[in-house]
């Protein structure tokens, strides 16, 4: 079963990347979401039932939206292919239902919630996987949207993932707020500079990837738990704040670089109001990342233990956290878009 709902996952999501008829990438979103159910209702709890039925009236919500939209520049136009999404009408409500699909503001009151019912191996599916399918038909319409509608839409995602995020405890509904952040700076961009608008949202999955990994090793689902890592686990504990660092976006570190070059190209596109604006709000986020931070670094245990704990014998993600560590931590991967 597990090995079915896997493969489920991969193959919709491919069959959205490749598509170029509406109606295919209308299929993989809905095989998607189909696929992506029985995980979250993997536990037997309420919680995650509720954060399953959450999930399901949002997506089928997104996905009517979405057919509607290509059936109307179908009519109009009578072409099904996705880069021919002339009609601004069905643009508009497109980059609606995609909006809706992903997670960002202003339809993103459903991403904490659900994210809040499910494990964190579900929630780092949630919110980086789950997010390639939009985002490509996103890009794919791109050279449709003017900057005008997916720019508010942007600044406001920032705001809301800043604002969000600083008053959560639960490390899960922070995630999710960090997540509709990041989203607010790819689809300011995607427009202007949809290149850098991929480059943006791969690395932000690049970082949150081994940090999720490194909280399910540790078990650590809220902030005060969070505070005991440091005893049994010291160097998880001081690569999960780099990778905190990292998603807030501070100069040495890989998460400063696509920050760095969005607001290089607003500039240079006589945005600089909105780059400011976007600068200043990103200090939102800034605010509960380094309270995390100083959550893991500076308060350490009182009791330290002595025996061998039993998670650290698990070497169940260990490969995939350390080849992402490096690359989500250190600008070399990526150094040569900073010199052109």
């Amino acid at each position: 079963a597990l090995f079915m709902i896997t493969l489920g996952i991969i193959i919709s999501t491919l069959t959205v990347t490749s598509a170029n008829h509406w109606l295919t990438a209308w299929l993989g979103l809905e095989l998607n979401m189909i696929s992506i159910l029985p995980v979250i209702t993997k536990q037997k709890h309420p919680r995650s039932t509720e954060a399953a039925t959450k999930y399901f009236l949002t997506q089928a919500m997104a996905s009517a939206l979405m057919l509607f939209s290509s059936t109307l520049n179908a009519w109009q136009t009578g072409s099904w292919d996705i880069t021919q999404l002339n009609n601004k009408l069905s643009c508009i409500l497109m980059i609606s239902a995609l909006t809706m699909k992903m997670g960002a503001a202003p339809a993103h009151f459903w991403l904490p919630e659900v994210l809040q019912g499910s494990t964190l191996t579900t929630t780092l599916l949630i919110t980086t996987w789950q997010k390639i399918a939009p985002i490509t038909l996103l890009y794919m319409i791109s050279n449709h949207i003017q900057s005008n509608i997916l720019l508010p839409i942007g600044l406001l995602s920032i705001l809301v993932g800043g604002w969000g995020g600083i008053n959560q405890t639960q490390l899960r509904k922070m995630m999710a707020y960090s997540s509709i952040a990041h989203l607010g700076w790819t689809m300011a961009v995607i427009s202007i500079a949809p290149n850098i608008a991929l480059t943006n949202i791969i690395i932000y999955m690049t970082v949150s990837t081994p940090f999720f990994l490194l909280l399910t090793s540790s078990s650590s689902k809220t902030l005060q738990t969070m505070t005991t890592t440091w005893a049994h686990a010291p160097t998880a504990t001081i690569i999960m704040m780099l990778l905190l660092l990292s998603m807030a976006g501070l100069p040495p570190l890989t998460g400063f670089t696509p920050k760095l070059l969005i607001l290089d190209k607003l500039v240079m596109h006589k945005l600089t109001p909105a780059a400011t604006t976007m600068a200043i709000l990103s200090l939102l986020s800034l605010t509960f990342y380094l309270r995390t931070t100083y959550l893991l670094a500076s308060t350490t245990s009182p009791t330290t233990t002595q025996s061998t704990t039993l998670w650290r014998l698990k070497p169940n993600y260990y490969q995939i956290t350390t080849i992402l560590t490096p690359v989500a931590l250190f600008n070399i991967t990526i150094l040569p878009a900073l010199l052109t």
